[in-house]
Order: C-alpha cells, then structure tokens, then sequence
C-alpha cells in the first residue's frame, strides 16, 4: 500500500502553524471533539461506569490512608509490582472533599484522559502538520469501548496514566530531537522524569520510553553527553525512587513480580497464545469491540493491524531516508523516525503480550495490556490519510484507505455505543451495594468476612466503618490485600457475613443456616444476602 502514497517531506524542524492560533473550522471542531470525549466519560462517572471492584477499591482505601497520613505505600497493597501514582493523585481530593468516594478517586484519572487527549492532538499536529488529521485522531480517542473506558477512568493502577505519560514522552522526544528552543533542560529534564516515574507505575509503557528515548540519542547524542545527559539521569532517578528506594531497602526485584503476573509462573500453549495476542488482543485492548466479547466481524482490526504496522513503518523509514529530506533539513527527519519509533513500540508491545502466557490463559481481561497501542494511533493511521488526502480521483488506493478508516471509526462508535448500553446496569448495581453498605451501618455491623471481589470495596465504600476479612468459598480465610483489616476482624467477637446472592459463598452460608437454624440471622438486602451470628 506504499505505492502510490506520495508523503510530501515534512519534519519537526519545519514551520508549522501553532496548535490554538486562528482556530478557524477544524480548530473549533477539534475542541468540540475534545470536550465530547471527556464529556463521555463524565456521564459514565456519573453513573457508576465502568463498574468498580474490590482491586480499585484497595487503590482507593491506600489513597484514604495516604490523606490520613496512616500509610505511605509504595506499591500496590498485597504484591511488589505497580505503583500507587493514582493513590497519591487520589488523596488530595479525599482531604479536600471530607471522605472517600468513587467519584473522588476517579476525578484524577479522568484528567489524565483528558491530558492524554490534549497531547496526542499536539503530537499529531507535530508529526504530521495536518489539523484536519489532529480532528480524526481526536474524534477517534474520544470514543471509548468498554475496555478502553476501564483502562482509562478505573482507578486499578498505571492504565489511566501510561497512554498520556507516553504521548508526553513522545512529544517532549520530538521538540528535543528538533532542536526546538526555549526551555530545553526543563524538556530535558521531565523526559528523564516521567521515564524513570514509568518504572515505577507500570513497565508496560517501557517499550514507549525505549522507543522515544532511542530517537533522542539518534538526533541529539552530543547533547546527550553534556549537562542534558546529567539532569536526564538525575530525574529519571527521581522519577523512579519509590521503586530505587524500596527495593535497595527489601532486596526485593520488582521484575520478578512482573513477570509472575504476565504469567511466568504459568503455562498456556502457543496456539492459545496466538489467538488471543493477535486475534482478540487487539481488537479488544484497542476499542474495537464490545463489553467482554469481539463478534466475528469485529475481528477485522486484528487482520488489517499487521498490514498497517507494516505500511506505517515502510512510509516513515522512506520519508526518513529521502536524500531531499535529509539535505534540505536535517531536522526534517526527526517526526517520520518519530513514527517509526511509535510504530516499532506498538510492535514490540504486541509481541511481549502475544508471548506471554496472559494472552493463551486470560485473553479477554488481559487484553488490558495492549492499551499503550493507542499511544501509536496517528503513526499507524497517518500512511492511509495521507493517501485519502493526496490522491487524486477515486484510485484504488484511495478507496481502500477511505473504506478502512470508515471502518475504524464504524466500529469504534459501535463499540462505544455498546458500552453507554452497560450504564444503567452499573447505576444499579451501585444503588444496590450503596443500600447495603447503609443496612450495615444501620444493624451495628463493624466486622464482616466475605469473598475476595466483596471485601475491600465494601470497605471502601464505608470509609473503613466497616472492615471486611477474606474468606472463599468453603469459609476459609483467603487473600487479603491488607492485613490489618484480617488482624481486625479476627479479634472482632461475631463478625457478620456478607455475600451476593446466588454466589457459591451464600449456598454454603444456606447451608450452614439449614443445618444449623438457630445460629444465623439472615437479613436480605437487593442483590446481597447478610448472616448475622447469634449470642
């Protein structure tokens, strides 16, 4: 498909008009698209979607602690691996709103959507010079599948901020690599920053932070080596001293736990693997289908992706090395290695997931780790706009690129349209659990024993008025992400149990309450079911 695309040489280093002068049309209508993407996810947090979890929950109890100044920590309670950035971003408006709430917690990361919005809209502009391309990629960033709404408003630690830290990086890369002047240790200085902050929050990103990074040293490795190379180290260092820090003082190594949660510690085979790192993997991780499921058709995306890694890369890397490129401005080269960078990030990304015993084992869930492919979007997409653009008359080139990015957007608002289906559902399931939280509160109950997926939201929700201890589903104790609470609850005279109706932990309580009538009372709330021991 490379034939034919006439790119015309454009660089970082060219004059382009700057993001916000003259807005004229296509300006207002971007900002239109930006406020309609954050404006979507507003309206799912005002109704309790993307359904939370006990696993946001335990971000959200470390974001009250940290407002309390009862605790500090640094990972994510109950493992050694991802950092608690969202509960730190959390804590403040805690503290400021009086107490924890789910909208509370997720208020930061939809601000990071929106920061990551705003960058990439910035970085299309810088690769590409086009705004009438900035509105497509907008537009498109600002639909949102179920699984891209999760990524991006759930609170479950590092998925909300990778996708912005990573366009930052990027773009910060990209002026430096320019030579753009005016504040360029700062630049300098908070590329190092957010890499090494990277470290700490999630890996994931890593490919992203290599990919941009090898950009810099390419173009600017005499600068490297002065003063810039040493304020990069040094705020990398500090970017990553959570992580530095807690590890010299443990012994700990975090990799090992990383590796252990892609699935290192399990097997699945490579035909499973195959199919869900290719097949559903990016489809699914990239806003392609709906809530838990890809219909056949859907699975287009994951057909046409290999196709356009492989223009993207071939057009970048041919405009790289246009000998009238590199004579007229050597600068000019910088924004198509920029794309090549991007578009090899997406690669080795999706060939760490693909490879790792996650995509045969979980595929739905951990799809989950493709999300930095987003970052990727304007390299990847840009070879069929500019064909749509450039060519003339109705050629067969420019009809393919015309039906394909139709076709990304069709089926990204129809996903979209598939997640504003769940809201009522998750309104109501928040209502409900809501209700049950206020029954508790209202019977005198300070401790309670429930299920994994019950326990810390409950927790949670009540702003630890009532603490809840782990049991699965035979009523022996089970994982609990923060000890103190089991210490609690086990010293506790007669917890209570709490259980969802129809889950295999309320038919045991049944059980236990048919053989035993006289030693449970059993209140029942919509969709949960309470034992209260008897004296």
């Amino acid at each position: 498909m490379t034939v034919g695309v006439r790119e015309q040489p454009r660089g970082a280093g060219q004059p382009r008009p700057r993001p916000g002068a003259r807005l004229g049309l296509v300006g207002w209508l971007t900002g239109l698209a930006l406020l309609a993407g954050v404006g979507y996810r507003l309206w799912l947090l005002g109704h309790a979607a993307p359904p939370t979890n006990s696993d946001e929950a335990t971000m959200g109890l470390a974001a009250l602690h940290i407002a309390r100044g009862e605790n500090f920590p640094v990972w994510f309670y109950g493992q050694q691996y991802m950092g608690t950035l969202e509960a730190y971003l959390a804590a403040p408006v805690f503290a400021l709103a009086g107490g924890p709430s789910l909208l509370g917690l997720r208020l930061p990361t939809l601000l990071l959507y929106a920061v990551f919005l705003l960058l990439a809209w910035r970085l299309t502009l810088r690769l590409t010079g086009d705004r009438w391309f900035g509105l497509f990629v907008v537009a498109l960033l600002a639909l949102g599948s179920d699984r891209v709404v999760k990524n991006q408003l759930i609170a479950g630690g590092g998925y909300p901020e990778m996708n912005a830290v990573g366009v930052a990086l990027a773009l910060l890369a990209l002026d430096l690599a320019a030579g753009r002047p005016g504040w360029r240790l700062l630049r300098w200085g908070a590329w190092g920053f957010l890499a090494g902050l990277m470290l700490w929050v999630d890996p994931l990103v890593l490919p992203y932070v290599v990919a941009t990074g090898a950009v810099l040293v390419a173009f600017r490795r005499h600068e490297v080596r002065g003063a810039a190379w040493v304020l990069l180290g040094a705020a990398a260092v500090l970017g990553a001293a959570p992580l530095l820090v807690h590890s010299l003082l443990t012994g700990r190594n975090p990799l090992h736990a990383v590796l252990a949660a892609g699935g290192a510690n399990a097997s699945a085979g490579w035909a499973d693997r195959l199919h869900g790192g290719l097949l559903l993997g990016p489809p699914l991780g990239m806003g392609f289908c709906g809530p838990g499921r890809c219909a056949d058709w859907q699975l287009w995306w994951a057909l046409a992706l290999p196709v356009l890694l492989a223009v993207a890369a071939g057009t970048a890397w041919r405009t790289m090395r246009r000998p009238t490129t590199a004579t007229v401005d050597p600068s000019s080269r910088v924004a198509p290695a920029m794309r090549l960078a991007l578009v090899l990030a997406a690669v080795v990304t999706l060939v760490a997931y693909t490879v790792s015993s996650a995509a045969g084992l979980t595929p739905v869930e951990s799809s989950r780790y493709l999300s930095c492919l987003l970052i990727s979007l304007p390299a990847l997409l840009w070879p069929l706009w500019a064909a749509a653009r450039r060519t003339t008359g109705l050629t067969p080139l420019r009809t393919v690129a015309l039906v394909v990015l139709a076709a990304t957007v069709g089926t990204a608002a129809h996903a979209t349209w598939g997640a504003t289906q769940t809201a009522p559902a998750s309104s109501a399931a928040e209502a409900r659990h809501a209700e049950l939280v206020t029954t508790l509160r209202q019977l005198g109950v300070r401790h309670v024993l429930a299920g994994y997926w019950t326990c810390n939201r409950l927790t949670f929700a009540s702003a630890e008025d009532v603490v809840c201890a782990v049991v699965d589903d035979t009523l022996r104790p089970g994982f609990d992400r923060y000890p103190a609470y089991r210490r609690e609850v086990e010293r506790a005279a007669a917890p209570a149990w709490v259980a969802p109706v129809d889950s295999a932990l309320a038919a045991r309580l049944d059980d236990r309450l048919r053989a035993a009538p006289g030693s449970l009372d059993l209140v029942t709330v919509d969709g949960w079911r309470i034992y209260l021991p008897r004296a």
